[in-house]
């Protein structure tokens, strides 16, 4: 018996909603979990490159790869044991560009993996048990749940989470740079302390966010995406993020641009055609910085993991 389950990919953080806010996009990796026909065979990880992937050489392939740390978890939950089992990943997210990749695998092989066993686990032990393996909700939630998350890891390890509709005209234009930047590196760079002022200053800008979504709000919007906590102290890794930011600051129908979770991608949000406005200076400026870059503009993903 196998389970395949496609996952969307998401951008995280949106500025102000560090580690908290998320939002699920119509680019899919598929996960299948199956069980082995020769007992004793052990693990097997096979990886499926889609042609427009960015590459995933180095996704282990034995215990250490973080879709089987998850199944296992699952199975610990449950009392049991990992039996032999073959995992397949087709990849269409690109990796270590800031969309989820890693988000969207573990999210795929618990929900697999759980149809396997019957559907012993609900879904807050699912996002409970992706959000440890991942390190944060803010993937996580929209990755499982589609559409616009807020999500909070609990003192007691569970996660809450609020799904909240999305206004269809808000385009999301994703930049995806030919290099890549990992998670840890641009963990590294964040300081252990922030002061007051700017912990505050996030607080109100996100609280802000979150109001202008819920009222469609696109004045509110703009004033919203600006942060203290992590994009002044990424963006030195994140080349072009300082000129889009100028350059989209007050342009009609622009209502912002933020660092996708990590980076190096860059998201812009924008109504009425708004990005089209400006693509030949956004080409301009990563064609001043040698940098060759995927544009791509979609709708949010509402529906979230489907299992096929």
């Amino acid at each position: 018996m196998k389970v395949s389950v496609r996952v969307p990919a998401t951008t995280a953080n949106l500025g102000p909603g560090f580690d908290c806010l998320g939002l699920a996009l119509p680019v899919y990796n598929e996960i299948t979990v199956e069980e082995t026909v020769m007992p004793g065979s052990g693990i097997e990880i096979n990886i499926i490159e889609d042609s427009e992937t960015y590459d995933v050489l180095s996704i282990p392939k034995d215990e250490n790869n973080i879709v089987y740390k998850a199944i296992e978890l699952l199975y610990n939950f449950i009392g049991q044991s990992v039996s032999d089992i073959k995992i397949t990943i087709k990849t269409n997210i690109p990796v270590t560009r800031g969309l989820g990749s890693s988000a969207s695998v573990i999210v795929g092989g618990l929900i697999a993996a759980n149809e396997l066993l019957g559907k012993p686990a609900d879904d807050a032990v699912l996002l409970s048990i992706a959000s440890e393996v991942e390190g944060h909700p803010d993937n996580v939630a929209p990755a499982m749940f589609g559409g616009f998350c807020i999500s909070s890891i609990e003192d007691d390890g569970s996660v809450s989470y609020s799904k909240i509709y999305w206004p269809e005209d808000w385009k999301l234009t994703v930049l995806i740079p030919d290099y890549e930047l990992d998670t840890g590196i641009a963990r590294s760079v964040l300081p252990e302390n922030v002061p007051f002022f700017d912990a505050a200053y996030n607080i109100r800008k996100c609280a802000m966010l979150i109001d202008a979504v819920y009222r469609r709000d696109s004045e509110l919007m703009k004033k919203c995406l600006k942060d203290k906590l992590h994009q002044p102290y990424r963006e030195e890794l994140i080349k072009g993020f300082k000129e889009l930011t100028q350059l989209t600051e007050n342009k009609e129908d622009i209502l912002g641009c933020v660092i996708s979770g990590a980076g190096p991608t860059i998201l812009i949000i924008s109504q009425n055609k708004g990005f089209e406005k400006i693509e030949n200076e956004v080409n301009q400026i990563f064609n001043d910085l040698n940098v060759n870059v995927d544009i791509r503009t979609y709708t949010i993903e509402n529906k979230g993991s489907l299992v096929l």
